[in-house]
């Protein structure tokens, strides 16, 4: 009888293991820490869009919508960005409704991105940007914002561009260091880019969590930007709702096509009744428009608890993470610092090593303040042993 196994794979994605993200979770878990790991909040959305989502189910939105997205979604997308940064995108042609921002990202670099060709990503990056590149069998080229102010150094970009560039992806607000890219930064982006092939992602999941003296500058706003570029945001980073897992993205007509040649083998569509919630609720402008504030509360209250510690502040301009140099408390790495912070004081936080290819360690981890007050005051009145 022939032996029964199962054949050996060889793996696409070798460097991948258990997210940090995962390990960290874990750990608060196991020893009951306040989780400032992962990014997410830990309190409710407005009742008003769970209402929505259900009128739309028994109003009978159950079956498959269009594979782009309802167009009464799509037509509110299409409006808030023309509002807000002064371009008008086609409901029809060149706003897609996605399965979450993660999604519209590997969607757009599959898309574009062929065998051979490199992208340019900037350190630190969001965990899924470099496997996404592999994936279509792209070359990852690592170029470091940097450090200590994780500002872009366009010599450095300048100089890692060659005829083989495909895309580069550009993050702001960002994660993980909570800076913002200024205009003049996009100035600079839209003068790099303008006389190459070169398209740009633009990843803008944190476009309503930019702080008093730091406005989102997103690349609808620059029309040489917005002409090369997928813009990718997420309904469940500004609603509160990550787990509807709902997104979109917005680009020139010629660029959306491709996009949905991939979305819609790769997802096909978005939940019906979740498209119409949104779209009703999208009619009143103040849940986004007050979200900035109602973070940037957060955020101060945070700040002014760790201000009593060792820990030393960085600047959070934007999106709902606190980023702070662990020098003066402690001699360990980063990573390990993380666990001992979970362990022994119990509030769980990740390391900014992470986000790089190499483990660049530069003594800083990351926080995330999404939280009810009550769970930030626990994670205060235990680190304030620091």
């Amino acid at each position: 009888m022939t032996a029964v196994r199962t054949p050996v794979l060889e793996t696409k994605l070798p460097a991948v293991g258990t997210t940090i993200f995962t390990v960290m979770s874990a750990m608060a878990t196991e020893y009951k820490a306040v989780n400032l790991g992962q990014g997410f909040p830990d309190f409710a959305c407005d009742p008003k869009l769970v209402q929505g989502v259900t009128e739309a189910m028994v109003q009978g939105h159950n079956q498959y919508p269009p594979m782009t997205g309802v167009p009464v979604l799509r037509e509110a997308i299409s409006a808030k960005i023309q509002t807000l940064y002064g371009r008008r995108y086609d409901a029809g042609t060149e706003i897609t409704v996605t399965a979450g921002a993660t999604q519209a990202i590997i969607t757009a670099i599959l898309a574009v991105v062929r065998p051979g060709d490199e992208v340019i990503v900037l350190e630190p990056c969001y965990d899924s940007y470099v496997p996404n590149i592999e994936l279509a069998g792209g070359i990852v080229v690592r170029v470091p914002l940097t450090p200590g102010t994780f500002r872009p150094d366009f010599g450095r970009i300048a100089a890692a561009m060659t005829p083989r560039t495909r895309a580069i992806l550009v993050n702001s607000p960002h994660n993980p260091s909570a800076t913002v890219w200024t205009r003049q930064e996009m100035l600079q982006l839209q003068e790099l880019l303008a006389p190459t092939e070169v398209l740009l992602i633009s990843d803008e999941v944190y476009e309503h969590m930019a702080f008093e003296g730091h406005p989102h500058q997103s690349a609808a706003a620059f029309p040489s930007l917005a002409a090369r570029a997928f813009i990718v945001s997420s309904f469940g980073k500004t609603y509160h709702v990550t787990g509807w897992k709902v997104g979109f993205v917005a680009a020139p007509a010629s660029l959306s096509a491709e996009f949905r040649k991939v979305h819609q083998f790769n997802v096909f569509t978005v939940n019906t009744p979740v498209q119409f919630g949104l779209a009703a609720y999208m009619a009143d402008a103040r849940p986004y428009l007050e979200l900035p504030a109602f973070y940037q509360r957060k955020r101060d209250l945070f700040r002014q608890g760790l201000a009593a510690t060792r820990l030393r502040l960085l600047p959070s301009e934007g999106s709902y993470f606190q980023c702070v140099d662990i020098s003066e408390v402690s001699d360990l790495p980063e990573a390990e610092f993380c666990q001992w912070l979970t362990r022994e004081v119990g509030v769980a936080a990740i390391p900014l090593s992470a986000f790089y290819g190499d483990g660049f360690d530069q003594r800083v981890v990351r926080f995330c303040f999404a939280k009810k007050d009550e769970t930030l005051h626990t994670a205060l009145e235990r680190l304030a042993r620091l």
